[in-house]
């Protein structure tokens, strides 16, 4: 195959919608190559699809709930990735304004930021700024009430560093709780912004400088250098506008259930919520 291009297809839906979307690949290329990378869950197809039929098949993958990359699937060394709304279920700061009882309000900003339609820093400072006066105790129920890991996130960490991968959580939130998830899933560091507190109450206030997208990838190019590794053995995943930047730089980058500005521009894509897919892409069945 002179024009040979790779596609990763998982499904966490079961051997019959995996088989589906391999008999939509073979209608449009007959002579692809299939590899199995795990038995009725994950496939590697080794095609020469045009960008008109791949964006055509992806719409139904997409409507399929199934997780594919167009990335040919190797072993990576380095995983870098967004927290809330990726490795959890959850925007961290939406649910402490539910406690405050702004919770609308914050969402509201959170959506659009998200997206991509707000600068992140103003956005940032203006959300916390809402949540003046909550107190750490509220700060910590909220953590056992409401944060959840989405699925597949131990699993993924897990398997990453079983093969040598150093697995990095740079989050747009917040220290309270990355550092609790980094502990929990299992990643080696953590990075993110810190509240200002007023006794045992936030302040309202944000340590400065704000971790936004430019610092997500600072820290991706920087692991590169302090590790020696090459960009293209890099994972990065998110969900949101300030992980796209990181996502692009990546040899891997991955939309995670992800806002349209940043699916539209990942190579690889999770549709189920299943965070164990990374693993398939990179070969590991």
């Amino acid at each position: 195959m002179p024009n040979k291009k790779h596609l990763v297809i998982a499904s966490h839906c079961g051997a019959e919608t995996l088989g589906i979307a391999l008999d939509l690949v073979k209608k449009l290329d007959p002579a692809c190559v299939v590899r199995e990378i795990a038995r009725n869950k994950a496939l590697h197809i080794i095609h020469e699809l045009g960008d008109g039929a791949k964006t055509a098949l992806f719409e139904k993958f997409d409507s399929l709930k199934l997780d594919y990359s167009n990335i040919e699937p190797k072993a990576k060394k380095l995983l870098i990735a967004d927290m809330d709304s990726t490795i959890i279920n959850c925007e961290c700061l939406d649910e402490l304004a539910d406690f405050a009882g702004v919770k609308e309000q914050v969402s509201a900003i959170t959506e659009r930021a998200m997206a991509g339609e707000l600068d992140f820093e103003g956005a940032l400072k203006e959300r916390v700024m809402m949540l003046k006066g909550l107190s750490k105790s509220a700060m910590q129920k909220c953590y056992d009430e409401r944060v959840k890991l989405n699925a597949g996130a131990i699993e993924m960490i897990s398997g990453l560093k079983e093969n040598g991968a150093y697995c990095a959580l740079v989050s747009g939130g917040f220290k309270f709780f990355t550092s609790k998830i980094r502990q929990l899933v299992g990643f080696n560091e953590d990075n993110s912004n810190e509240f200002i507190y007023s006794k045992d109450e936030l302040s309202g206030k944000v340590k400065m400088p704000i971790l936004g997208k430019e610092a997500k990838l600072e820290r991706l190019q920087n692991l590169c250098k302090e590790k020696d590794i090459a960009l293209e053995d890099c994972i990065a995943i998110g969900d949101g506008a300030n992980d796209l930047m990181m996502i692009e730089a990546a040899g891997l980058g991955i939309a995670y259930m992800a806002k349209p500005i940043v699916a539209a521009k990942a190579p690889a894509r999770i549709n189920s919520g299943n965070l164990e897919s990374v693993l398939l892409f990179c070969g590991i069945g």
